[in-house]
């Protein structure tokens, strides 16, 4: 089984400083739904480590969350593809938990429900945190410049950050997927 770990805000749909609260605010980013889809017809099992806090900052609540993942999952589904599971941490960042990136919490669960390492694995992300939880288990780091990606790359360039020299950097998901698929 091959996999790849996907963050949602930024990479997949739009991101806004002021959250993602409702299914109608989830828009999916140009090509990114195809980008998707292209992966699980190659064999890709497909799953996405997302950042939540807004469930815990009271923006929206379960139900929302899990209709935007439908809305999501649908478009997916209807492109040819599939997403085989979503992983989210609904905590703020001051609570410390072990599953909000740049904990590799999420990443954790993920390896342990599909039964595999994840050295190797291909994590595409659009921030530093992103990347931080992939590099602690050995991930294929990604990154893409939508989202909060341009910003991080300017931070990647800086002379402290050059144990990220070899972080792969791409326009958005559908070049990120092409250059993985060499299409």
């Amino acid at each position: 089984m091959k996999l790849i770990i996907l963050d949602r805000d930024g990479v997949i749909n739009y991101d806004s400083n002021e959250y993602i609260k409702s299914a109608e605010e989830w828009r999916p980013l140009p090509g990114s739904i195809e980008a998707i889809a292209k992966l699980s017809q190659a064999g890709y099992a497909v799953v996405v480590a997302t950042n939540q806090s807004g469930l815990s900052r009271g923006l929206f609540g379960l139900d929302e969350l899990e209709t935007m993942h439908e809305k999501l999952r649908n478009l997916v589904d209807a492109a040819g593809g599939h997403i085989e599971g979503i992983y989210y941490c609904p905590h703020l960042p001051e609570e410390g938990c072990a599953c909000r990136k740049p904990a590799p919490g999420l990443l954790l669960s993920i390896a342990e429900d599909f039964q595999t390492e994840l050295v190797g694995v291909p994590l595409i992300g659009d921030s530093l945190r992103d990347l931080q939880a992939g590099r602690e288990l050995g991930c294929r780091l990604m990154l893409v410049r939508t989202g909060k990606g341009k910003i991080t790359e300017e931070t990647l360039s800086q002379p402290e950050n050059h144990a990220y020299a070899d972080v792969l950097v791409y326009d958005n998901l559908s070049a990120a997927v092409a250059a993985l698929l060499q299409v």
